[in-house]
C-alpha cells in the first residue's frame, strides 16, 4: 500500500507569512494533532542554517508548529545536533547562540531550543535496527526518548547525498557525533597537487586536524580521515576530489539506516513537512549566502519520510523541468 503525500502549492517568491499559512493548512488537513497526546514531549526537528545562510526554513514556520502542539497541551521544543565540521553549530553553546541570531529564540518561536545530542554531540542511545550495513546505530539521546517527532525540512541539493531533505534531516541530523562519523567513514578525499594553492583553509577547518602541509601542498591523512567533506566545502580552488562513483552509495545507505533508527520507536508518532522554497544547489550547512536554482514549488506533508522525498524530486522536476540532483 502506497503512502499518502499531501501538497499545498505556492507561487514563486511567496512571503513567509503565506508559507506559514500553507503549513497550517497542511497540518490541519493531515490531522497531525491525532499523533499528539496531552503532556507529550514533541520534538520539532529543523536546521537553522549555517552562518551567512538565509535560505533555510524561516522561524515563523517553526512558530506555527509550536502553536499547534501547544493547543494539544503538549510540550514542543525545537531540536538539532552538533555538526562534525567546525562552524557556528559545532557544539551546543555555539549552536544555540547561532540559532538565536537566526531568529529561533524562545521569544520568537514560543518554545525552547534543546540540543538532542548534548553539549558536544556525544549524548546518544544505541538503537538496534538489524540493517544491511549496521546492526545498530548511534542516535542523539533526546531524539529517542521524546514522544513525537515532527520534521520541518528544507530540500536542497547536496554534494554527497544528491538530495538533502527529510531522510537527511533524520539520518544525519538526529545521529550523534559517532553516528555521523560512521556515516561519512567511506568518503576519502584527495588533494589535486597541481590545483592546490596552499592557502591553509582545509588545514584550518578540518575537524580532526589530519591535514598537513608537505612540499608546499596540502596532504590528507586518509587513515584518520572521517570523510566529513569539510575540506571540499572550504576549498576555493577545486583542489579536493572525491571518488563519487565509489563512495556515495555507502553514505546514502548509512544515512537511511540512521534515519530509520532515529524514529524506529515512534514510526506511528512522527510526521514530516518538506518546504520546497528557496531550494539551492548545496545544503544550508554551507557558510555562505546561496541563490535558489529552481522556482519555489510549495509544501509537502507525509508520515512517510521516503515517500515525501520521492515526491519532492518528482514535483520539483515536474514544475521546473529539472530536479535538485541534476
Amino acid at each position: 500500500m502506497s503512502s499518502k503525500v499531501y501538497f499545498v502549492p505556492l507561487l514563486d517568491g511567496s512571503s513567509v507569512e503565506t508559507q506559514a499559512k500553507a503549513l497550517k493548512q497542511l497540518y490541519e488537513a493531515c490531522q497531525v494533532d491525532e499523533l499528539i497526546e496531552e503532556r507529550n514531549l514533541v520534538a520539532i526537528k529543523l536546521s537553522v542554517g549555517e552562518k551567512y545562510n538565509d535560505t533555510h526554513v524561516q522561524p515563523l514556520l517553526a512558530a506555527e508548529l509550536v502553536k499547534k502542539v501547544k493547543k494539544r497541551k503538549a510540550y514542543p521544543f525545537l531540536t538539532e545536533t552538533s555538526t562534525l565540521y567546525k562552524g557556528e553549530r559545532e557544539n551546543a553553546i555555539k549552536h544555540l547562540m547561532h540559532a538565536h541570531k537566526h531568529g529561533f529564540g524562545i521569544e520568537q518561536v514560543g518554545a525552547p531550543f534543546i540540543m538532542a545530542d548534548g553539549l558536544v554531540g556525544n549524548s546518544e542511545i544505541e538503537v538496534e535496527i538489524n540493517g544491511e550495513i549496521y546492526d545498530s546505530v548511534n542516535i542523539a539521546r533526546e531524539a529517542v526518548i521524546t514522544d513525537v517527532v515532527i520534521t520541518l525540512n528544507h530540500p536542497t541539493g547536496h554534494l554527497a547525498t544528491g538530495l538533502g531533505a527529510c531522510i537527511k534531516n533524520l539520518g544525519m541530523g538526529l545521529a550523534s557525533r559517532m553516528g555521523k562519523m560512521r556515516q561519512h567513514s567511506a568518503l576519502k578525499p584527495q588533494v589535486i597537487p597541481e590545483k592546490c594553492k596552499n592557502c591553509g583553509k582545509c588545514l584550518e577547518w578540518c575537524p580532526e586536524g589530519i591535514i598537513s602541509e608537505q612540499d608546499g601542498k596540502a596532504l590528507i591523512n586518509n587513515e584518520r580521515c572521517i570523510g566529513c567533506g569539510e575540506c571540499l566545502a572550504v576549498c576555493r580552488f577545486d583542489s579536493i576530489k572525491y571518488d563519487w562513483n565509489a563512495n556515495p552509495e555507502h553514505l546514502q545507505k548509512a544515512m537511511a539506516e540512521h534515519a530509520y533508527g532515529s524514529i524506529k520507536n515512534k514510526l506511528d508518532r512522527s510526521f514530516h513537512f518538506n518546504v520546497l522554497v528557496s531550494m539551492t544547489k548545496d545544503c544550508d550547512c554551507m557558510a555562505r549566502k546561496q541563490e535558489k536554482i529552481v522556482a519555489d514549488v510549495g509544501i509537502l506533508a507525509s508520515s512517510d519520510a521516503v515517500a515525501i522525498d520521492v515526491a519532492t524530486l518528482k514535483l520539483t522536476e515536474e514544475v521546473n523541468g529539472k530536479h535538485l540532483t541534476a
